[in-house]
């Protein structure tokens, strides 16, 4: 297979500066094993030790020489010196940045692969309203262009190897808006949708129903017995089918009588489907997948007795952002099955991924020891050297003898889209990482968490040599946002009221309980004028993780061209506008 219509000129979306992927792969690899700012950035910033050593982490940790220049500018100025601003020309302004922070942010720059979309056909089919019910504007953009994109792709590999596709497998389908897509005219598919939550499932088989892919079983009822039935229970009792059997019982109904009234509810009825020639079809499998063997998929599909049919299947697996090792999965599945002869996947939730590598045997300069929460799953995760995690590839696994690793607040940074936001965005959420900082202060010097030393103890206290065990508080109501005296009333409330949290309840009370409003204002006076140091490193965090997608991305595209001998073509390519849906990078395998 020389090439596809819809393959790109080159297999990763890389810069102009390098001649060739290998040659980017190179340069990425390098600076992602071996820039210390980079792995700091990417995984040693904790916003929740941020200032609970002084004189704190931006001083410790960020370039003396940066330090003015962060601070003297707005975010959204920052913002665009990093993303936007023409670097070859900004050097020679007032007040220009120092010329090394600008070397980083070309090293960024060229080292991310490029997000800009262009569509390859002007016009596509419009989805017809039933089919689009339920989604907003962002997955009309989503399931419109990728349908298109599937539907190109799959008929480019029927061209080149003289037979279709016979089923597009949906891993991780929701609420199976793209598939219900792909089932639809003008593209007829046959959809498999593998999903683990039945509420999703059951939520699917309705959508539908109201698109005309299903209807709903037909029954036939003794409606006056029904109606007498429903009348005798209470209101929120009347479609729970074992409340309406005993109010039946108890009228003295017998048992054949109740047989002649189907007394399942609207939602417990089963969705048809019909199964015509020339038309799409949809079939649902329940389960989780724990990994990339579909033998039980295929063993639930309509007709698997068949022996015939099923070595006649050939399936292409794809997904617009499955979670965390979902991706993996499908793009696993091509090696694995011999049944799947294409996979397209549109990966997100980075910070879902396990870990395959562990814990690091070495330290950098400028690493952070890890949080210890009592309440989260870091250390754990990270101890599990799961074989399904990444990196995929042997390549990124084994760089420079001990793999390149992306623990979770890398992973997690990685999803944060920073080109997308706006001013009113950031505000908000820079003020609710500078409330957890500050408070997570508040918490050690009232000695609700404690400092926990790593390594060889010395008399001098640091981030690299120390940490907190912290509280993870999560998301509060929206009401509490609105001041940090309000935050701190509200995580104070959560910690000792909601049963997650038990563990904390008695020492928050004790130490917290009698905390005053001016004391409050005293620790929020007293690191007001630090919020800057917090938005200017969360930047540079979030700019510096557009390198980790792409290390994401480029693992899975290496993992796929690792093995030639089933392989026969892979790349990667963008199939939305980034303003839109910011996780626009599909991995393409085609199968020998």
């Amino acid at each position: 297979m020389s090439r596809f219509e819809t393959r790109p000129e080159r297999p990763l979306p890389h810069s102009d500066e390098f001649s060739s992927a290998d040659e980017y792969v190179d340069s990425l690899l390098h600076f992602t094993a071996k820039s210390e700012l980079f792995r700091f950035l990417c995984g040693g910033v904790h916003i929740l030790d941020f200032f609970t050593t002084e004189p704190g982490l931006f001083v410790s940790a960020i370039p003396q020489e940066w330090q003015d220049y962060l601070l003297q500018n707005a975010p959204m100025v920052l913002l665009d010196f990093l993303m936007r601003d023409d670097l070859s020309a900004v050097s020679a302004v007032p007040g220009a940045p120092p010329e090394s922070l600008i070397q980083y942010a070309k090293d960024i720059r060229r080292l991310s692969l490029q997000r800009s979309f262009h569509p390859s056909r002007p016009k596509l089919p419009v989805l017809a309203r039933p089919v689009a019910l339920g989604m907003k504007t962002k997955k009309v953009h989503e399931v419109t262009h990728f349908a298109s994109y599937i539907d190109r792709l799959s008929g480019d590999i029927a061209r080149v190897s003289g037979s279709e596709l016979t089923h597009f497998v949906d891993f991780g389908s929701g609420q199976n808006y793209l598939g219900r897509a792909l089932a639809s005219p003008p593209y007829n598919k046959h959809i498999v949708g593998v999903e683990s939550k039945e509420a999703n499932m059951a939520g699917a088989k309705d959508l539908d129903i109201l698109s005309g892919l299903a209807e709903r079983e037909k029954r036939v009822r003794n409606k006056k017995l029904y109606h007498r039935i429903r009348n005798t229970v209470d209101p929120s009792l009347q479609n729970d089918e074992e409340a309406l059997k005993r109010a039946a019982k108890e009228l003295g109904l017998s048992d054949d009588d109740i047989a002649t009234i189907d007394l399942r509810s609207r939602k417990q009825m089963q969705a048809t489907y019909a199964v015509e020639e020339g038309k799409g079809t949809i079939e649902y499998v329940v389960g989780r997948l724990e990994h990339a063997d579909l033998t039980g998929v295929l063993s639930q599909l309509r007709g698997h007795e068949d022996q015939v049919r099923q070595q006649d299947l050939r399936m292409m697996a794809i997904s617009i952002h499955s979670c965390g090792n979902l991706s993996h999965f499908g793009i696993r599945s091509m090696i694995l099955n011999p049944c799947i002869r294409a996979v397209a996947i549109v990966g997100c939730c980075y910070n879902l991924l396990t870990e395959k590598l562990g814990p690091p045997t070495y330290k950098i300069p400028l690493s952070r020891p890890s949080l210890q929460p009592i309440n989260a799953r870091v250390a754990r995760e990270s101890e599990k050297r799961d074989p399904q995690g990444f990196p995929m590839s042997e390549r990124i696994s084994t760089y420079d003898t001990d793999g390149i690793r992306l623990n979770i607040t890398a992973r997690m940074m990685a999803c944060q889209a920073p080109q997308n936001w706006t001013e009113q965005d950031s505000d908000g959420f820079f003020t609710r990482h500078f409330y957890r900082a500050v408070l997570q202060k508040m918490f050690l010097d009232k000695g609700v968490i404690s400092r926990v030393c790593h390594g060889q103890e010395t008399g001098a206290q640091s981030p690299f040599n120390s940490s907190t065990n912290p509280v993870i508080i999560g998301s509060l109501r929206k009401q509490c946002y609105a001041s940090f005296q309000a935050y701190v009333r509200g995580a104070i409330t959560k910690l000792t009221t909601n049963s997650d949290f038990g563990q904390y309840s008695h020492t928050i009370k004790e130490k917290m309980g009698a905390i005053t409003d001016a004391e409050i204002g005293q620790y929020e006076a007293a690191f007001r004028s630090r919020k800057r140091e917090l938005s200017a490193v969360w930047t540079l965090m979030a700019f510096s993780a557009c390198v980790v997608e792409s290390l994401i991305v480029t693992d899975r595209w290496l993992f796929l061209r690792e093995h030639p001998d089933i392989v026969r073509d892979c790349w990667v390519e963008t199939v939305f506008d980034y303003r839109e849906s910011p996780r626009n990078l599909v991995v393409v395998g085609i199968k020998r």
